[in-house]
C-alpha cells in the first residue's frame, strides 16, 4: 500500500459533542442519515449556493432563515481535527505514504478546512463541490485515480459510510469502514495495518 485516501467528515474532522448543545445536535441530525436530504446533496455537489441551501434548510427544519444561517456558520466554526486521526495522518506521512482527500464537501466548509494545520499533510484532494459529483457516484473515484495517477491496488480509501467504501471496492480500491463512534479504535486498527511495529 502506497496511497491512503481519507474522507473528511467524521473521519478527519468533526464537532466535539461536548461543545455542542442538544439543540445544535438535533438541528444537524440529518447529516448522519442515509441517504442525505437532497438539498444538502445539491449543496455538496456545488449545484446549490449557500443562500439557496439556507432557504431549503430553513424550510426543512421549519425555522426562519436567519436562525438556519447562524447554525450553519456555527457548524463550520466548530469543525476540528479528530485527535487520533490527526496523529495517524502525521505518522503515515512520516512513514512515506502519499495522502489524499476524497470528500463530499461544500464550498464554505472546504474553504475553512483547507486552512487547518492537518490539511497540510495531504498531497492532493478531490472535493465534490468542485467536481460536481458526489460519493458514491463511480465518476468521483475515476477522477481521484486519474488526477493523481493512483494504482487502485496500492490505494486504501477510508470512509465512515459503507456505501462509499463499497463504491471504492468496485473500482478495485481497498477500503476501510471507519467507525465514527470509535475513532480511536478505528485508528488503532489502521495503525496495525499500515504502521507495523519493527
Amino acid at each position: 500500500m502506497k496511497n491512503i485516501v481519507f474522507d473528511l467528515g467524521r473521519v478527519v474532522f468533526a464537532q466535539d459533542p461536548a461543545k455542542c448543545s442538544d439543540e445544535f445536535k438535533r438541528f444537524f441530525s440529518y447529516v448522519i442519515e442515509s441517504p442525505m436530504p437532497q438539498f444538502w446533496v445539491d449543496y455538496d455537489l456545488g449545484k446549490s449556493s449557500f443562500d439557496t441551501m439556507i432557504g431549503d434548510l430553513a424550510a426543512y427544519r421549519g425555522v426562519d432563515e436567519e436562525y438556519a444561517r447562524r447554525q450553519v456558520l456555527l457548524s463550520i466554526e466548530k469543525q476540528e481535527a479528530i485527535t487520533p486521526t490527526e496523529a495517524l495522518i502525521h505518522d503515515l506521512k512520516d512513514a512515506g505514504y502519499r495522502l489524499y482527500v476524497l470528500s463530499n464537501m461544500s464550498r464554505e466548509y472546504i474553504d475553512f478546512l483547507r486552512r487547518t494545520d492537518v490539511y497540510r499533510y495531504f498531497d492532493g484532494d478531490v472535493i465534490s463541490c468542485e467536481e460536481h459529483v458526489v460519493k458514491p457516484m463511480p465518476e468521483i473515484y475515476d477522477i481521484l485515480i486519474k488526477r493523481f495517477s493512483l494504482t487502485p491496488a496500492e490505494t486504501l480509501f477510508i470512509d465512515d459510510r459503507k456505501e462509499n467504501t463499497v463504491a471504492a471496492e468496485a473500482k478495485s480500491i481497498a477500503a476501510f469502514h471507519f467507525n465514527k463512534h470509535d475513532a480511536e479504535g478505528s485508528c488503532a486498527r489502521l495503525r496495525e495495518m499500515l504502521l507495523p511495529r519493527k
